[in-house]
């Protein structure tokens, strides 16, 4: 039977700062927590390994209440951005300090291929080095729950890339409870089995990661996953699909459950909206406007585009050969198209408009 974590009305209050109320299951999956910096999720897993007391509700394995219960007693293990190792022992001796026997040091070093640094000493490794027999000492004491706070975010790129894709398969088959602290949504995402997005203490959205990524829930959670384009409208009509009345002009959405007047937030990510050209002149969801900036990424171009009319700002993500083809430069005028089925319509379903508007503010103010 498999392990079960999980947190029952769990709260934790610092001065200026709340964590929760948060309920919340992780099963024998990898859960990715994914959030900017003091948003609470270092505090999250500091709560489950020990380190932290919730000052309201409980936090629970298996059924078994961990409250009050001493770190070395949980059954958790946390492993920390720079895989605390004693940096005067080697390799294998960092590994055997957690094992039962040096057999299972010596699977572990196979399963994580550190077989050819086992005899160096901690200080002498490098960073993915490192994290790999960090992560086989944690192991080795067969956990019942695997907490990870970043581990991966002190490393160069290349090495991040390849352990990240290295790290999925092997989490996967643990078959217990993890859960993946990262501010990194490509690691979240590549990672987890479902995604937490946490902002202020609270979670807005838990979920697969596609599902996320399409449907996010908040304007912070669109903005954050990277669907920089995220607006707000009003709903004009209803009847075969929502009509939105966007800056002075109407646009088209899937959507239902939305009444006319009710005012919405939609986002479109950026790799969905399309150049077009005069062919589509009469097709619903076309925008003519300038070009006022262009931002190479090393894989993409990132172009942000001024709509006739509109204070809003669109951005739309063009692959080197797109950008080449096209041309572009500063103020050039250019037409764009937002695919109805790539709009997703967030809405505002409990009538908290104020705070919604500051969000969707916040989210603007990050647009421009």
């Amino acid at each position: 039977m498999g392990m079960t974590l999980a947190f029952d009305g769990f709260v934790k209050t610092y001065e200026g700062f709340e964590l929760g109320p948060i309920d919340l299951t992780v099963k024998n999956e990898v859960l990715s927590v994914l959030g900017p910096s003091g948003c609470g999720k270092t505090t999250l897993l500091s709560t489950i390994a020990g380190i932290v007391s919730p000052d309201a509700g409980r936090v629970t394995l298996n059924g078994r209440d961990l409250t009050g219960q001493p770190p070395e007693e949980r059954g958790t293990v946390l492993v920390f951005q720079d895989g605390a190792l004693f940096p005067h022992m080697t390799a294998r001796e960092n590994v055997a300090y957690a094992a039962e026997s040096m057999k299972q040091v010596e699977e572990l070093a196979t399963t994580l291929e550190i077989e050819g640094i086992l005899d160096q000493r901690a200080d002498t490794l490098s960073g993915g080095e490192r994290q790999r027999v960090a992560l086989a000492r944690s192991l080795a004491t067969d956990p019942a729950a695997l907490l990870l706070d970043e581990p991966l975010a002190n490393l160069d790129a290349p090495i991040k890339r390849r352990l990240r894709d290295e790290l999925r398969p092997l989490l996967s088959s643990l078959s217990i409870p993890i859960v993946y602290v990262t501010h990194d949504q490509h690691e979240a995402t590549a990672i987890g089995d479902r995604l937490a997005v946490m902002e202020d203490g609270t979670v807005h959205q838990i979920d697969t990661p596609k599902e996320v990524f399409a449907h996010p829930a908040t304007p912070f959670v669109a903005s954050f996953t990277g669907s920089i384009n995220v607006f707000q409208a009003q709903v004009a009509g209803t009847d075969t699909s929502l009509v939105l009345d966007w800056n002075d002009r109407q646009i088209e959405t899937p959507g239902y459950g939305h009444e006319v007047g009710e005012d919405v937030w939609f986002c479109i990510r950026p790799e969905y909206v399309a150049t077009t050209d005069d062919s589509a002149a009469d097709e619903a969801n076309v925008l003519d406007g300038n070009v006022t900036r262009r931002v190479f990424e090393g894989d993409d171009y990132l172009v942000d585009i001024a709509p006739d009319g509109m204070d809003d700002v669109i951005r739309i993500k063009l692959s080197p050969p797109v950008y080449d083809r096209l041309g572009l430069a500063d103020q050039d005028r250019i037409r764009v198209l937002l695919a109805k089925e790539a709009i997703h319509v967030i809405g505002d379903r409990n009538g908290d408009h104020e705070s919604a508007s500051d969000e969707m503010t916040t989210v603007q103010s990050e647009v421009q």
